[in-house]
């Protein structure tokens, strides 16, 4: 499907979609298309009618007739039928069988709608995953890179949004990274996870099939054979559907992705802004920044992450609603929403994934900035340091609390006034402190270099653990015929 139909020139006169020609790539919107769809039903009801061949059902060349006219997708055709009978499956039987005149007599034989439309959507949901996963894979390989580069570059630490002690801008890279790992992690078990329902009729007994073959237990075989094809499996019991909990776990798998990329995206626009100005986006040389406001720019990557990330967790919840009230053996209240929730949440996915790669591969960072903000704020950092070397020497804590206290508070207001920070002359000239702690030694405990701990030890290690990340899991895509491929549809 990857090198498969390409999608048709939209019409720009009638409301679309943006995922039908914005975001995602052009793979993902072909795989999730309305021809796609059709095609990969038509190879579910090929390989079941195979499988019946090989029981005796049907004969070789009601196959072959099924197999010819396969490729034969007429969607017009198709959507006319259905406008009578209300049924957009169905429909595309009547259409298929009208085509394949020997073998379209027994298409479908034993079959509910959904063993061949939830064979369909695993697949290709299991195929859009695998696809984002390789670009997931991507860009944590690329924020790797980024923390081993910037593992000792010394940077202000920030908590409240307000001067906290000093990090690294690796550790700080690091951080993101972590949350992709784990995001990675669980996509992976998700991936394991996404079962399919099964070729088991109505309510998922197999009922169907079983009398098909006179109840002798071979239907299993039948199914077998057609999820095979697909590079499927079946969990032990399904109803009508397979489990909607598994659309609830994929989509909250997404979210909690769109989660750790709104959150780098949400720093770097904040770290990018003049009064930080430490790191920013990629920015082009004819990049417009606004229509109105030629010296601006924007950090539209990192804002276009965020918002499209806020769609996946209504995406998520919606798919909750499913998961919860998809009564007894079936109901239909699912359907119409999954048409847009399932498609939509990979090809928004697909979407900031590729911007945050954008992002994190043409980071532009100011180590200028970077030390500038070091030096105006790192030395509180250091006060800490200063009441424990004090304390150790024999002062009082508690004394020496409100000497720092007042020491930096005249500082911060000298800051205010966009003065340098005075805090180690301050607490050099304060003989009491002096008496207690030689000022060369509190000259060097302000140095917030020299406070930042175990921080490029540890990103180091992350680097490492991401060096060692497996490839995603694949997802063999479906060979059909070259017939069906080679083939110019009605």
């Amino acid at each position: 499907m990857r090198g498969g139909t390409e999608i048709q020139p939209m019409d720009y006169r009638t409301y679309a979609s943006p995922f039908s020609w914005r975001y995602g790539r052009a793979a993902l919107r072909s795989l999730f298309s309305e021809h796609a769809r059709r095609r990969l039903w038509r190879a579910v009801w090929l390989a079941l009618a195979e499988a019946q061949a090989a029981e005796g059902l049907m004969s070789d060349l009601e196959v072959a007739d099924l197999r010819a006219n396969a490729h034969r997708i007429d969607i017009d055709a198709a959507l006319e039928v259905e406008r009578e009978i209300h049924h957009d499956l169905m429909a595309e039987i009547r259409v298929y069988s009208s085509q394949a005149t020997l073998g379209g007599g027994k298409l479908h034989l034993g079959a509910t709608s959904m063993d061949i439309e939830d064979t369909v959507e695993t697949y290709r949901l299991r195929l859009a995953l695998a696809w984002v996963g390789e670009s997931l894979n991507e860009l944590v390989k690329a924020f790797g890179e980024k923390i081993r580069r910037y593992a000792n570059v010394v940077c202000m630490g920030f908590t409240h949004l307000q001067p906290a002690e000093p990090t690294t801008l690796g550790y700080r890279l690091a951080v993101y990274g972590q949350d992709l790992l784990i995001d990675d992690a669980n996509l992976r078990f998700v991936f394991q996870n996404l079962t399919t329902k099964g070729l088991r009729g109505a309510v998922g007994t197999a009922a169907s099939y079983e009398r098909l073959l006179d109840d002798s237990g071979r239907s299993s075989q039948i199914e077998d054979y057609v999820l095979e094809r697909f590079g499927l499996e079946a969990r032990e019991i399904s109803t009508q559907t397979y489990p909607r909990k598994l659309d609830y776990l994929l989509l909250s798998g997404l979210a909690g992705l769109g989660a750790s990329l709104s959150k780098f995206a949400a720093d770097v626009r904040v770290l990018s802004s003049p009064e930080f100005g430490e790191i920013g986006e990629p920015f082009g040389r004819g990049q417009v920044g606004s229509s109105a406001m030629p010296f601006k720019r924007n950090p539209i990557l990192c804002e276009r992450i965020d918002s499209l990330a806020r769609l996946l967790v209504g995406y998520s919840d919606c798919a909750w609603q499913n998961a919860a009230t998809n009564l007894l053996e079936r109901t239909l209240d699912d359907s119409a929403n999954r048409r847009t929730i399932l498609p939509e949440a990979l090809l928004c996915t697909d979407e900031i994934v590729s911007l945050a790669r954008r992002v994190i591969e043409g980071l532009r960072v100011d180590e200028r900035r970077i030390a500038q903000n070091l030096r105006t704020y790192g030395p509180f950092a250091g006060t800490e340091a200063v009441m424990m070397e004090a304390v150790r020497s024999g002062g009082d804590r508690q004394q020496l609390h409100e000497s720092l206290r007042r020491a930096s508070m005249e500082s911060w207001e000298a800051l205010a006034r966009g003065q340098d920070n005075p805090l180690s002359r301050l607490l050099t000239e304060d003989r009491a402190l002096t008496s207690l702690v030689d000022p060369a030694e509190i000259r060097l405990l302000l140095d917030p270099g020299t406070h930042v701990g175990t921080a490029p030890q540890r990103a180091r290690l992350l680097a490492d653990r991401i060096e060692q990340l497996e490839p995603f899991p694949r997802q063999e895509e479906v060979t059909l015929t070259p017939s069906q491929d080679d083939a110019t549809d009605e």
